[in-house]
C-alpha cells in the first residue's frame, strides 16, 4: 500500500473526490466545467484525484493542462490499465480528505449531488452516503434489464444491504475509507464490500443522465466479468449450486436406475440408446458445470495466494519530487511507487 500521507496535509483536506479515467479525453473538458465550481463552492479545502488507467488517448496531456491552473487536481498515473475497480483502490488508496467521494468521468452521475451529500454526512453522521439511481430512462432497455437482473442477484446473495440501483457515486467518511483499505480482497467489487462494512448510512436520488462524450468503458464483456466477480468473490453461491448440480444429477440417476429395473422386470428390456445417451449427455454437462463453477473459486484462491499489487503507479503529482502528469521521459521523478501488496 503506498505510504501515508503526512498528518498535516490529511487533517487539512476535507473532501477527495477520487475519479478513475480510461481514454477520456472527449469527456474531460465537460468533466471540468461542471466538477470545479462545484467543489469551489463548497467554501472548504478539497482535493481531485483523477486517475489514469494507462490511457492511450490524450487523457494525460489533458489533465496536466487543467492542473496548471487547477492546483487541487491531482493526478495519479497507472503504468498500465488496471481495470475501473483497481484503478478506484488506487484513488482510495491515496486519497486524503477526512470524506471521500468516487465519480466516474463520464458525468452519468451529476457532481452537483456531491454538496447534498457531504452535508447529508455531516448532518446525521454518517459513513455513507449512496448516490442512488432513481431514473435509468437513459440507458438502453437492454442496459436496464442487465442491471435489474444484476441487483437483484446481488440483493439474494449478499443480502439486503445492497443497495438497488447503487453504482461506484458514492460518498465514504475516513473511517470508511481506512476500513476498506484494511480489507484483504484484491479482486475489489465496491458495490458489495461497502454495504457490507454495516457502518452508518443514506442516501440521495437523482435522475441518470446519458453520457456526456466518449464510450462506455462498461461493454458485455466487462459487465459479465463484473457480475462473475460478485458472485464468486462474495458468495458461497456457485459451491452450493454444483452441490445441488450433484443432487440432482444423482437424482435423475437414482429415477433412470429405478426404471432399468422395472422394464428388467416386466420383460421389457429393449436395448435402446436414448435413454443412456440422455444420462451420460446429462451427468456430463452437470460435472463439466461443476468443474468450472470450482475453477472459479480455485482460480481466485491462486489469485490471492500470488499477492500481486493491484495497480503500479507511474507517477503521483502530490508526492514530493514527483512531475506532474504528462511530463515525458522516464527520469527519476517518474519511477512507480509499487504499493505493497495486501495482507
Amino acid at each position: 500500500m503506498p505510504e501515508e500521507p503526512d498528518a498535516e496535509r490529511r487533517e487539512t483536506v476535507v473532501l477527495s473526490v477520487v475519479i478513475p479515467m480510461y481514454n477520456e479525453e472527449e469527456v474531460l473538458p465537460a468533466l471540468v466545467s461542471r466538477l470545479r465550481p462545484v467543489l469551489d463552492g463548497l467554501g472548504a479545502a478539497h482535493e481531485v484525484v483523477a486517475v489514469d488507467d494507462g490511457s492511450t488517448d490524450r487523457t494525460a496531456e489533458l489533465l496536466a493542462a487543467f492542473r496548471l491552473g487547477w492546483p487541487e487536481l491531482r493526478v495519479v498515473a497507472l503504468r498500465r490499465n488496471s481495470g475501473h475497480q483497481a484503478a478506484l483502490t488506487a484513488g482510495l488508496d491515496r486519497a486524503v480528505g477526512s470524506f471521500v467521494v468516487s465519480l466516474d468521468a463520464d458525468l452519468q452521475d451529476p457532481p452537483e449531488k456531491i454538496p447534498e451529500m457531504l452535508a447529508l454526512a455531516r448532518g446525521e453522521g454518517l459513513d455513507i452516503v449512496y448516490g442512488v439511481r432513481v431514473d435509468r430512462s437513459s440507458d438502453t432497455g437492454f442496459k436496464r434489464w442487465t442491471a435489474g437482473v444484476y441487483y437483484r442477484l446481488m440483493r439474494r446473495l449478499a443480502g439486503p444491504s445492497v443497495t438497488a440501483q447503487a453504482g461506484d457515486f458514492r460518498l465514504l467518511s475516513r473511517a470508511a475509507v481506512d476500513a476498506l483499505k484494511a480489507l484483504p480482497d484484491q479482486q475489489r467489487v465496491y458495490r458489495l464490500l461497502v454495504p457490507w462494512l454495516g457502518f452508518p448510512s443514506g442516501q440521495v436520488t437523482y435522475e441518470r443522465a446519458p453520457r456526456v462524450a466518449g464510450r462506455t468503458k462498461y461493454p458485455l464483456g466487462r459487465m459479465i466479468r463484473l457480475a462473475v466477480d460478485s458472485v464468486t468473490g462474495f458468495s458461497a453461491a456457485p459451491l452450493r449450486i454444483a452441490t445441488w448440480l450433484g443432487a440432482g444429477a444423482f437424482v435423475v440417476c437414482l429415477g433412470l436406475l429405478v426404471y432399468t429395473l422395472t422394464a428388467f422386470a416386466l420383460g421389457r428390456t429393449v436395448p435402446g440408446w436414448t435413454s443412456l445417451f440422455t444420462g451420460i449427455v446429462f451427468i456430463g454437462a452437470v460435472q463439466l458445470i461443476c468443474v468450472g463453477l470450482l475453477g472459479e473459486d480455485v482460480g481466485r484462491i491462486y489469485t490471492a495466494v500470488q499477492n500481486r499489487p493491484t495497480d503500479f503507479v507511474r507517477h503521483d503529482t502530490a508526492a514530493l519530487g514527483e512531475p506532474a502528469a504528462g511530463d515525458a521521459g522516464e527520469g527519476a521523478g517518474s519511477e512507480a511507487r509499487v504499493p505493497a501488496p495486501r495482507v
